[in-house]
């Protein structure tokens, strides 16, 4: 049987790539708005259970339920904990003290331990010298897209760096360990990672923000997290988990690469920002890292 990592992606696969980087990357606009009222935890917090909210109704509405097996509920707890408690805390963490640009680029290494975790953990998701040369030159694509001044800040506090590390090495961990939820149904795989994040959040909110002293956030605010909730949160794992059974862990996580560009996209269309030979030069290496992951480059015909 042909494992989804060990063909090239079809143009539909592509797609729901390109859409889910799209969707990621506008986290960072709402996000930017959302944490000028409220502080990080509870914009967490309105994320996941926003999602696992919007997501619920819409299994009401198909006719399905979450199962109720133990164990199924305890890989949703993990996959929680490695795809948003740990890396949303670590990040948020992180960014106290790194710029948005550096923050991007030790986030673009999630590929890169995916692949690496992948490799070891499984037996059809192996690691090959074009598939790594892929995954260097994409992240290669991304230092340079994002231009020097975000590589200036490597001087800056080393433990904070580490943290957004840390938060890339849960990801390439989520993205292994949600192999085992591919086989159910996206959407509810969905509904289980964002229900069981909702439940871990809320204590965590509870004590470090309580979110019940805030003032009411504007409308600006609550659009955000709106968007937050359905657009990067609940359509984004569904569009992720459907990926995930397509194509493997290794190549579901090239999506980190294309989160920049979709960020910068969206920056020079909402907010006026110009583009820069930094910024075009970056996203060809992207691309041309991609086109190496993808295999068929060099495939031979």
């Amino acid at each position: 049987m042909t494992s989804p990592s060990s063909r090239p992606m079809s143009a539909h696969d592509w797609l729901i790539l390109g859409i889910l980087s799209l969707l990621w990357g506008g986290s960072f606009l709402f996000g930017r708005v959302a944490v000028a009222e409220l502080p990080p935890f509870t914009i967490v917090l309105c994320r996941v259970g926003g999602g696992a909210l919007i997501l619920a109704v819409a299994v009401r509405a198909m006719g399905l339920s979450l199962p109720r097996d133990a164990g199924l509920w305890g890989s949703f707890f993990v996959i929680a904990l490695l795809s948003n408690v740990i890396p949303f805390s670590l990040i948020v963490y992180g960014q106290k003290q790194v710029g948005a640009g550096l923050a991007s680029i030790l986030n673009a290494t999630t590929p890169l331990f995916a692949l690496i975790v992948t490799h070891f953990m499984t037996e059809d998701e192996k690691l090959t010298r074009l598939r790594l040369a892929g995954v260097v030159g994409g992240f290669l694509g991304v230092t340079i897209m994002l231009g020097p001044s975000a590589v200036d800040g490597l001087s800056g506090p080393l433990l904070a760096q580490a943290a957004i590390l840390g938060a890339a090495f849960a990801y390439g961990w989520a993205v292994w360990y949600g192999r085992r939820l591919r086989k159910l149904n996206p959407i509810l795989a969905a509904l289980g990672q964002l229900t069981a994040a909702t439940l871990v959040m809320l204590p965590l909110t509870a004590v470090a923000d309580q979110p019940w002293t805030l003032a009411l956030p504007s409308l600006p605010t609550l659009g955000s997290l709106a968007g937050l909730a359905a657009l990067s949160t609940a359509l984004a794992y569904v569009l992720y988990f459907r990926l995930l059974a397509r194509v493997g862990a290794g190549n579901s996580s090239l999506v980190t690469f294309l989160i920049p560009p979709s960020a910068l996209l969206m920056g020079i269309l909402f907010l006026g920002e110009r583009l820069t030979l930094w910024q075009v030069a970056g996203m060809l290496g992207i691309g041309f890292g991609l086109a190496l992951v993808d295999g068929r480059l060099f495939a031979r015909r």
